[in-house]
């Protein structure tokens, strides 16, 4: 709605019309001055003898000078790509199971795995670096890949996309002679793409930014993911430059950044087609 059409309309619907417009763009505001003000504070760079201050790429020099940036990125990314691939199979194979078969107890296992997505992670994460200690993966990015490859979650969604489908799809497959797992990759399985984007980039995007469960798992600086190894700009009782550690934010949000431009479509197509289903 634009602002000459607001104004050809009646006084009472033109004020609850401004009112909207004043509440969202106070929702832009405060949602978009944290993310400006970092951006400013990252190129605004101060001369430590001088005191003066301006506006430069040197914050971000300073974080490659201080941190391995790029082993800190490759280690997000090997884990944060893994972990989205190992959900997005697991959860497809788990909500198939769900939606297309029927077995004992079936109803209460579902249960079960919905419940845990009221588990906070803070109650198993003691439990489950005795797991993986005992399993030997401790202090290796393995210890952070191999807990999450199960997802509650995806597995919900992906059982709402198949349970969707048609039915008869697989009787066609059938009667053409495809067993269970030809008719699962290659009927049912490239019609949930929507479902399968959907669970890969809030993956990507939820453990690129985690910080919690690598804190725990890794002690070595080889292994540390980009958030933790960002903490170390802080210097010594969070003593670093304030532009230098913003710098290394935005450093940062570019991988998540693009993700999520290059994936909106696919996300937005997956939304609407769980709605419509």
């Amino acid at each position: 709605m634009t602002i000459e059409a607001v104004a050809t309309r009646s006084p009472k619907a033109r004020a609850g019309s401004i009112g909207k417009f004043v509440l969202l763009g106070l929702a832009a505001f405060f949602t978009l001055a944290p993310v400006v003000w970092t951006l400013v504070t990252a190129l605004t760079v101060t001369d430590a003898e001088t005191g003066t201050t301006a506006v430069g790429l040197g914050a971000f020099a300073d974080v490659f000078a201080q941190i391995p940036v790029w082993l800190y990125t490759w280690n997000s990314l090997l884990v944060t790509l893994l972990i989205a691939v190992c959900q997005m199979l697991t959860a497809a194979m788990a909500g198939y199971v769900f939606a297309r078969f029927e077995f004992r107890s079936k109803k209460v296992l579902f249960g079960l795995i919905l419940a845990t997505m009221m588990v906070p992670m803070q109650v198993t994460i003691v439990p489950v670096f005795m797991l993986v200690r005992g399993m030997g993966l401790a202090d290796t990015l393995l210890a952070l890949i191999v807990p999450m490859i199960p997802t509650a979650f995806g597995t919900f969604l992906m059982r709402q996309y198949f349970m969707g489908l048609p039915p008869e799809l697989a009787e066609a497959a059938e009667i053409d002679g495809a067993g269970p797992w030809r008719v699962f990759f290659g009927v049912y399985l490239p019609l949930a793409t929507p479902g399968l984007a959907i669970v890969g980039i809030l993956a990507f995007n939820y453990h690129w930014n985690e910080f919690f469960r690598p804190l725990i798992m890794t002690i070595s600086e080889q292994n540390f993911t980009l958030p933790l190894g960002l903490v170390t700009l802080q210097g010594n009782l969070g003593s670093g430059s304030i532009s230098t550690v913003l710098a290394g934010v935005v450093l940062s949000m570019i991988p998540a950044l693009l993700v999520f431009i290059f994936g909106q479509k696919p996300l937005r197509e997956g939304l609407t087609a769980g709605a419509g289903k």
